[in-house]
């Protein structure tokens, strides 16, 4: 088991006063696929009220208000969280795997996540960028992926501020450059072209504790879940070359980065806006230490 301590500071600025401010948080992280947390708190300035609450994907969220006029306000959620390493994947499964797969029970259990759309929709581009760099289905659906994961990091770039949170897959396709929200989507996006039930995850990355031939720095972090026969929810990073570990904390899932975005809200007032994010995350006890602030959106 890992322990992690995670510090995520959301600062939001306003051109002009705001009169009310209505916010929907992803921040607590999520207790099951083998992590526990430990202590959570929020701090919002100005004061809020606020309610805890479920998502319609089974995330744990927070709905909060503030009321007093303000032109900045700052969230702050602090959480101790233990994980642990994911038991070692096979190389492959069973072949019969695909069959499995297509049973109309899978595709009823599962349709939103078989669904294409979104930030993961298909397109001429995808196909292009498919045939160019040979990716197609294997003798099974779990190799298949393995192979896609490691691809996928290899032909594409990890450039910060190539792309925003909101950028559809065309664009890491036409540049060959993106951030994790962009080679989850893409994953993604493949996977359920071939009938694979695929979701966004969003969390945390602390590479003291992560797997991969380049971790990253200690940020938030997007990776992919597929749902596989026999094997469950399996969590694969492409951004990172390697599969979800005990480096890996999950806050939320989704069929994209806009079922799972951390912060979301709307105001009255305030004019143009401006958020800046800073996320800390260390090992609990001796361990690395890694603070990377990440642009303004």
């Amino acid at each position: 088991m890992t322990r992690h301590n995670v510090e995520h500071v959301s600062e939001f600025s306003y051109g002009a006063a705001v009169h009310g401010n209505l916010m929907l948080l992803r921040l607590h992280p999520s207790e099951d696929f083998g992590q526990q947390v430990l202590s959570f708190r929020l701090d919002v300035r100005p004061a809020a009220d606020w309610v805890a609450c479920e998502d319609a994907f089974g995330n744990r969220c927070h709905l909060l208000s503030i009321h007093r006029r303000h032109r900045r306000a700052t969230v702050r959620a602090s959480s101790e969280v233990e994980t642990a390493a994911a038991p070692p994947l096979p190389e492959r499964i069973d072949a019969a795997a695909w069959n499995a797969l297509s049973d109309p029970g899978v595709s009823l259990r599962y349709w939103e996540f078989l669904t294409p759309g979104g930030l993961a929709r298909p397109g001429p581009a995808l196909d292009a960028f498919v045939e160019q760099n040979g990716i197609g289905r294997g003798e099974d659906p779990l190799s298949s992926l393995l192979t896609l994961s490691s691809r996928l990091h290899d032909v594409l770039r990890y450039e910060p501020g190539s792309t925003a949170v909101d950028s559809p897959i065309e664009r890491i396709l036409a540049t060959g450059r993106g951030v994790c929200q962009d080679y989850a989507h893409v994953m993604i996006a493949i996977g359920r072209t071939w009938g694979i039930p695929s979701r966004y995850v969003s969390g945390y990355l602390n590479p003291g504790a992560a797997s991969g031939e380049q971790p990253l720095p200690a940020a938030s972090h997007a990776w992919a879940e597929f749902r596989l026969p026999e094997l469950g929810w399996v969590g694969l990073d492409p951004t990172n070359g390697a599969g979800a570990g005990a480096g890996h904390i999950r806050t939320a899932v989704g069929r994209d980065y806009n079922d799972a975005a951390p912060t979301r809200g709307t105001v009255f007032g305030g004019g143009e806006s401006r958020l800046g994010v800073h996320v800390t995350v260390s090992e609990s006890g001796p361990g690395a230490h890694a603070r990377r602030p990440q642009a303004p959106q």
